[in-house]
């Protein structure tokens, strides 16, 4: 077994799974929008694409029981590659909408079922405590890949269409390229870098004994936790990020669409120095700071402020749909506010699933809460485009805001162990203190 510093594939590992998510979830809303889609049509058919991270729990114990989680990273990414290269193709054919959407249903399945080896990978490498003490650091990279999507390459995309004098599809497709080129050398790059921890072994099992793990691993899901508790976490994991959800497609068509039509009228450039340079800064700052509270007080400590956090600043946006500034560093301190809050409040519920997903079948326990996760994002993202469209902007982000009281709602019923993600003293540390205490 090799030994390695987390810090030589934490990063990167989260890099490659954020990627392709915000990719398919956020770049694809940008470029459909820019190719004339409606918001409404935007909505509803980039949240489908949230369906395999909604139903990964289903495949999950392939990747618990078959080959090792390090082998699925890998597979993993060269297909994510190969799926990017497939967009980057069919962007200039007559079937374009759905060539690319197949190509997106490839790249998200790919993806899901890296989420699951990769978080997993993460539980067997590291320990409880440093589990939590990374856990802002990988959530970092992760939204760093998210800010990477939008900061960076909706940006070079609106260059590449001056230089190349608005051909959209044509400069989508080369983005793309260099998204899948980018693929190929983090697949080389980890085959190298990640270790083999002794705990990622492949299992010899034949069909009747992936079937009993299969009933096995649902049944001690359902049953880990009193039934009560089990049922408030399961409303804790759809609703926490029930604003979010309903930003999510949205706020980048605010922050892009004309004037005309409600929206702030950000070129692709500005849209990328608002929220891929300040809205870095302040995201960095967000996952770093509530990965070192959760593990320095532990989670339970840290709840409610983070509950606030990831909610209150949502109202920025109502703001900018009232005011409507041209100032980008106006807009781009709004996004700085609201993706600092986003940061730390992300924090709660990654470190949430790891808590109740501790014990036997951890990686499919993990990837059953996180695709309930995702249905949370999927069902209201799917309407959002609808609902903007039909109460206009302004309405929409004020509708937003009294809904955060539902994140507020499944807060306050969930069950946290007030020891989880605390820094443990060691042995020594521990007679250190008896001694001193003695004396």
């Amino acid at each position: 077994m090799r030994q390695r510093n987390p810090w030589a594939w934490i990063p990167t590992l989260y890099v490659a799974e954020g990627l392709p998510n915000v990719v398919v979830m956020t770049v694809a809303v940008v470029m459909y929008m820019q190719l004339g889609m409606s918001d409404t049509d935007i909505a509803l058919y980039t949240s489908w694409l949230g369906l395999p991270w909604v139903i990964k729990p289903l495949w999950s114990p392939f990747v618990d029981l078959y080959k090792t989680k390090r082998w699925w990273v890998l597979a993993m990414q060269a297909l994510l590659g190969s799926s990017l290269a497939g967009v980057a193709f069919t962007l200039n054919a007559p079937f374009w909408f759905q060539g690319t959407m197949c190509c997106f249903f490839l790249m998200a399945f790919s993806s899901a079922t890296h989420d699951i080896a990769a978080d997993g990978y993460y539980m067997l490498e590291l320990d409880e405590h440093r589990q939590a003490w990374f856990v802002g650091i990988r959530n970092t990279f992760y939204r760093l890949a998210v800010i990477f999507g939008n900061g960076v390459l909706v940006p070079l995309a609106g260059i590449l269409q001056v230089w190349l004098r608005d051909q959209k599809a044509f400069t989508w497709s080369l983005v793309f390229y260099g998204l899948a080129g980018l693929f190929l050398a983090l697949w080389l790059y980890h085959s190298y870098a990640m270790p083999r921890p002794a705990a990622d072994q492949p299992h010899d099992t034949s069909a009747r004994e992936v079937a009993d793990g299969i009933g096995k691993m649902f049944c001690t899901f359902v049953q880990k936790f009193p039934l009560r508790q089990t049922l408030f976490a399961m409303l804790f994991l759809l609703f926490y990020r029930f604003p979010e959800a309903l930003l999510t497609k949205m706020s980048a068509t605010f922050l892009m669409r004309p004037g005309s039509e409600g929206g702030l009228g950000l070129s692709p450039q500005e849209f990328g120095l608002a929220s891929g340079t300040v809205g870095l800064i302040g995201l960095t700052l967000g996952g770093i700071i509530g990965g070192i509270l959760a593990s320095r007080d532990g989670l339970k400590r840290w709840l409610w402020p983070m509950v606030c956090a990831i909610t209150l600043p949502d109202i920025v946006y109502v703001y900018l749909s009232q005011a409507m500034p041209s100032n980008l560093w106006i807009i781009s301190s709004c996004l700085f506010v609201e993706q600092f809050g986003y940061g730390i409040g992300f924090t709660a519920l990654t470190l949430y699933m790891l808590y109740f997903s501790m014990g036997e079948y951890k990686t499919s326990h993990y990837a059953i809460c996180t695709g309930i996760s995702y249905l949370g994002l999927m069902l209201p993202g799917m309407l959002s485009g609808y609902m903007k469209d039909a109460m206009g902007y302004r309405m929409f982000f004020i509708v937003v805001m009294a809904l955060c009281a539902v994140t507020f709602l499944v807060a306050a019923f969930i069950h946290i162990d007030p020891a989880f993600g605390k820094k443990q003293d060691t042995e020594a540390e521990t007679a250190k203190k008896e001694t001193a205490e003695e004396r």
